[in-house]
């Protein structure tokens, strides 16, 4: 059952609705046809954002609990129009973030473009990535997203989609987990083109004897069975594991809770971040999943602004981080047989002390004024001006998920 409520532009939104249901620390399942309650609204547990700083805080408030695994719709008219789908998988560094923010509305993108938008929500930190013995195989925010994209395929047409025409599109580590989805060889047909923004390859996933540590650093941390534990208690805890993570890595940047490499059944292999981080695979998926797919890649000028400790060589910084892994990503499409375009946002908002950095083409694709009222990463830029930047990079996005093909001259 879902609500629908028709938007100022003439839009219908739909949702929040309820695309697969998961007990703790267990894979999720698909929500039956005909199972007749209500979606619960919620967004997973989380504590506040590590950008909070950049991004401001968000403004709207969701309910959070563990029956968080759904989405939300903004399509033109429910009717046959087979129109292109976006799917988005938002970023935070697997521990915070909700496709159901208004920070993430498709609206725009669904009136000016004539496309169906589709806002994941997936589980998060422990939840969703711990890898510990006994309780959690790690990876479950990813077959959250591989759960989302076969609702997906099973009934946008009856939101106005092609379920034909899907293109997944994710910041971060919402970048980061279309990059993992492409490892799995369940994807293979769910998507036909992938659009990856500042997706920072060399954190994508953590070795699982790695990923066991910190696991049994948070079991130290949190002190009782964590099958039964309140949420609260799993949020401290992952508290203190983020802080012995830090203590470890040194790393501002890096998650304590990720995508576990060489986990078993889920083989996310090659992911080296000293080497092309597909070359040295051994898992073959990746090749079958990506031929003939249109991607587009890209990164901001000034992305490691965002991720102060990590140097003062921001410039250097992105490259080492985006730039130099991406391209390397970029290849390995290409040699597999995708079609590669790839981009980068130079825009430094005026009055902003972060420059073009991590997050800033966030409010140009989504949202609206309200959602991003006083963005630390906005400085005092007139949304009259954002609005008119954003309108040339939907346009961008908008022909790339239509015809597979983007041209970075085309709003110059």
């Amino acid at each position: 059952m879902t609500d629908s409520t028709t938007i100022g532009t003439g839009l219908i939104r739909t949702g929040p609705i309820r695309y697969a249901t998961a007990e703790r620390f267990a894979r999720p399942r698909p929500v039956k046809d005909e199972d007749p309650r209500p979606s619960s609204g919620e967004i997973c547990p989380q504590l506040p954002s590590r950008l909070d700083a950049v991004m401001g805080p968000p403004l709207d408030t969701h309910p959070q609990g563990e029956d968080c695994l759904n989405l939300s719709i903004t399509t033109p008219a429910r009717d046959t129009g087979a129109r292109p789908v976006l799917v988005w998988f938002h970023g935070g560094g697997f521990s915070s973030g909700a496709g159901l923010m208004d920070w993430y509305d498709g609206g725009a993108l669904a009136a000016e473009g004539d496309v169906v938008v589709v806002s994941v929500n997936y589980r998060l930190g422990a939840l969703g990535y711990l890898c510990l013995d006994g309780v959690s195989e790690g990876n479950l925010g990813l077959y959250d997203q591989l759960e989302a994209l076969r609702w997906v395929s099973a009934h946008i047409a009856a939101y106005g989609g092609d379920p034909g025409n899907v293109t997944v599109l994710g910041q971060s580590a919402g970048g980061l987990s279309i990059r993992l989805l492409l490892d799995m060889p369940e994807a293979k047909g769910l998507l036909r083109r992938a659009i990856l923004q500042s997706a920072p390859l060399e954190v994508a996933t953590r070795p699982r004897e790695a990923a066991l540590v910190l696991g049994r650093l948070f079991a130290e941390a949190l002190g009782t069975d964590p099958h039964t534990a309140d949420v609260s208690e799993i949020l401290a805890a992952q508290r203190e594991t983020a802080l012995a993570n830090l203590r470890l890595s040194g790393s501002s940047m890096e998650p304590a809770f990720t995508p576990v490499r060489g986990a078993d059944p889920l083989h996310l292999h090659g992911l080296d971040p000293s080497s092309d981080p597909s070359a040295n695979s051994s898992f073959d998926s990746f090749d079958a999943n990506v031929r003939g797919l249109d991607v587009l890649y890209g990164w901001n000028l000034d992305d490691m602004t965002a991720f102060p400790g990590e140097g003062d060589d921001t410039a250097s910084l992105t490259r080492r981080v985006y730039e130099e892994p991406l391209a390397l990503f970029g290849k390995r499409l290409a040699r597999a047989g995708a079609h590669v375009y790839t981009y980068r946002l130079d825009w430094r908002p005026a009055g902003s002390p972060f420059g073009a950095t991590h997050c800033v083409e966030l409010p140009l694709l989504f949202g609206s004024r309200e959602a991003w009222r006083a963005s630390p990463m906005l400085g005092d830029t007139p949304w009259e001006d954002i609005d008119a930047l954003g309108s040339a990079l939907r346009a961008d996005w908008i022909a790339f998920a239509r015809t597979g093909t983007y041209d970075p001259r085309r709003h110059v």
